[in-house]
């Protein structure tokens, strides 16, 4: 009875992370889906995000603080949280909506997946942790999968898109600040807790995101059509707030490990739906660089199993 009661603990871990992954992933496609559908710009687009994700970041960060349990943030823990969280979900997120102006869905997405990598690079330069073998294989069969996969995309879009260049750094560089977010957050979130931590660090990305918005923008952010708005929508709430949800939830049943490897199916499932709902065609080169990409990341959570909690990879995305 006992056993059947665990295994059904985490089967139901491995179906919320499964869910909240495949969520994650629908983000790329709303927001292709958005600026084709829609006259709407990056910065307005996230802005929006932000003001439908917020109220339930706000809410959970009062349930967080309001426990018996709960321990008070230090100065130097809410400094920490803040710039951390505006790396993370400020500056990482804006640099994910420009790029999607000019590279694919399922481009966006492989670029996205070489984080893991470059949390091992990072955590080797500031806390000085050796990589070995290991570790050097799988970040050369990630990025010789990222190599198959941009020729094939260059190749595809050289002539219709001039920006796909542009696109791709944007995207690149996104991938690197959510990398800092995550070794940084490492340190934070064994002190804090990952729902406390989730909770403020997304309320102060959400107001750096908004501050930035009323500082360069001269557009309303009640002007749009009601496209505008279903889509922000459903970006804040099956994009950003359930997947958050049931990635913690599943992470608890079942482990970051485990977690990391299920949210494996994301940028395959980023693909499909951008060929489905987007018409973004599906090239060998592509499907060959993905399989690279997801064996390399894979090898990296498998030997993360032996670092540190500190510089654990936890299983969420831009």
């Amino acid at each position: 009875m006992q056993n059947s009661k665990s295994t059904s603990y985490f089967v139901g871990g491995f179906i919320f992370c499964l869910i909240g992954a495949i969520c994650f992933s629908t983000k790329a496609v709303l927001v292709k889906l958005a600026y084709r559908e829609t006259n709407v710009d990056a910065v307005s687009l996230l802005a929006l995000r932000m003001v439908f994700s917020l109220p339930f970041f706000l809410f959970s960060a009062a349930i967080t603080s309001g426990k018996s349990s709960n321990v008070r943030f230090t100065p130097k823990q809410w400094i920490g949280v803040a710039i951390i969280g505006l790396f993370g979900y400020y500056l990482s997120s804006l640099l994910d909506f420009l790029g999607l102006q000019y590279i694919s869905a399922g481009m966006e997405r492989l670029i996205l997946f070489i984080y893991p990598t470059l949390v091992v690079l990072m955590s080797s330069v500031v806390y000085k942790q050796k990589i070995v073998r290991y570790q050097w294989l799988a970040l050369l069969i990630t990025y010789a999968g990222l190599l198959l996969a941009f020729q094939s995309e260059v190749s595809f879009s050289s002539s219709e898109n001039p920006n796909f260049v542009l696109g791709s750094t944007l995207i690149f560089l996104c991938a690197i600040t959510y990398a800092i977010y995550i070794v940084g957050s490492g340190r934070l979130i064994p002190v804090i807790g990952p729902a406390k931590f989730n909770s403020y660090a997304m309320s102060f990305a959400a107001t750096g995101v908004l501050i930035h918005f009323f500082v360069v923008s001269d557009v309303s952010l009640l002007n749009f059509s009601s496209d505008v708005y279903l889509y922000a929508f459903a970006m804040a709430i099956i994009a950003t707030v359930i997947p958050t949800y049931l990635i913690s939830e599943g992470i608890k049943r079942v482990g970051s490990d485990n977690a990391a490897i299920i949210g494996s199916i994301g940028p395959v499932s980023t693909i499909l739906q951008a060929y489905f709902l987007l018409g973004e065609p599906i090239a060998a080169l592509q499907l060959a660089g993905t399989a690279l990409i997801l064996v390399g990341v894979l090898l990296i959570g498998k030997k993360g199993k032996q670092r540190p909690a500190s510089v654990s990879v936890p299983n969420n995305s831009r």
